[in-house]
């Protein structure tokens, strides 16, 4: 079971964060602090270094946040419900009710993603422009937000499923081909592959002696060859139980045991003998409950 805690709600959306988010938001505050803002801004004090880096941090997450808003107010629009929205380690999902039902609605929900990110990054640059003569630390920041969401934006675009880039592939394939599972199949594929690159390209950054830059790559690569199986797993799932009932799977003929039966007689004539796990518990003829040991 996964630990997840809400902390608001937007548009009738509850806003949820994984644990695993406590991790890299320390992580990126880290690295924000101890390495980018320090090497382009020597003269600034210590302290001011953590302030702007966790205030950076919780920015950027926001945008994350705004990304998925984004493809939920699309989902809605479309017809589906949107349950929840959780941010995990490099991340949102957003927990729509079903797989969109036609290929056009995917291309259009997964588009906005970095048409969204692309936005940010302009709203960020324009305040840089206008903060740069009243507040370094602020310009510095928004300068960052705007280059990593420019960034992320264009990784998005990427064919790999399950970025958003991989989300239009799929829905162009699914598009031409009917085959909703096959086309998920191919995106993953793709996906795994820009994963690999993508760790292939951390290492060799790391053994230059770019450790940061290349743990971060390294991250994404890791994250994406995860994603891309499970999406697919999940898509394959949905398709196998599509058309199995509750009642496909329930036991239908459930022995019935008295109330008064002691354990020991109930394991050794019931559970052991005939290898029976639920019963119905009766007394003078009437149900009294289960025991399902």
């Amino acid at each position: 079971m996964r630990v997840s805690w809400r902390i608001g709600r937007i548009f009738g959306i509850d806003i949820c964060i994984d644990a695993s988010w406590l991790v890299i938001f320390g992580l990126f505050t880290w690295i924000m602090a101890s390495h980018y803002f320090p090497s382009g801004y020597p003269q600034w004090p210590k302290w001011q270094y953590w302030a702007v880096g966790a205030l950076t941090s919780i920015l950027f997450f926001a945008s994350v946040l705004g990304d998925e808003l984004a493809h939920s107010l699309v989902a809605i629009r479309q017809g589906e419900k949107v349950r929840r929205i959780t941010l995990f380690i490099l991340e949102g999902v957003a927990q729509i009710s079903d797989e969109p039902k036609e290929a056009s609605k995917e291309f259009f929900m997964a588009f906005v993603g970095p048409l969204t990110r692309f936005a940010i990054a302009v709203v960020c640059s324009f305040l840089a422009s206008i903060l740069l003569p009243v507040s370094e630390p602020l310009a510095a920041m928004a300068r960052y937000l705007s280059f990593i969401n420019l960034l992320l934006g264009v990784l998005n675009l990427l064919p790999g499923f399950p970025m958003d880039g991989g989300r239009v592939l799929r829905a162009i394939i699914w598009r031409f081909t009917g085959n909703l599972k096959g086309a998920t199949g191919i995106a993953s594929v793709v996906g795994q592959g820009f994963a690999f690159l993508f760790i292939f390209i951390g290492f060799s950054m790391m053994f230059r002696g770019l450790l940061v830059n290349g743990i971060w790559i390294m991250m994404i690569g890791w994250f994406l060859f995860r994603a891309a199986g499970q999406g697919y797993h999940q898509v394959v799932m949905r398709d196998m139980l599509r058309d199995v009932m509750a009642g496909d799977l329930m036991e239908k003929d459930v022995p019935s045991i008295p109330s008064n039966l002691s354990i020991q007689k109930l394991v050794e004539e019931h559970i052991l003998k005939h290898r029976d796990r639920a019963f119905i518990v009766v007394d003078r003829g009437k149900y009294q409950g289960n025991r399902v040991p």
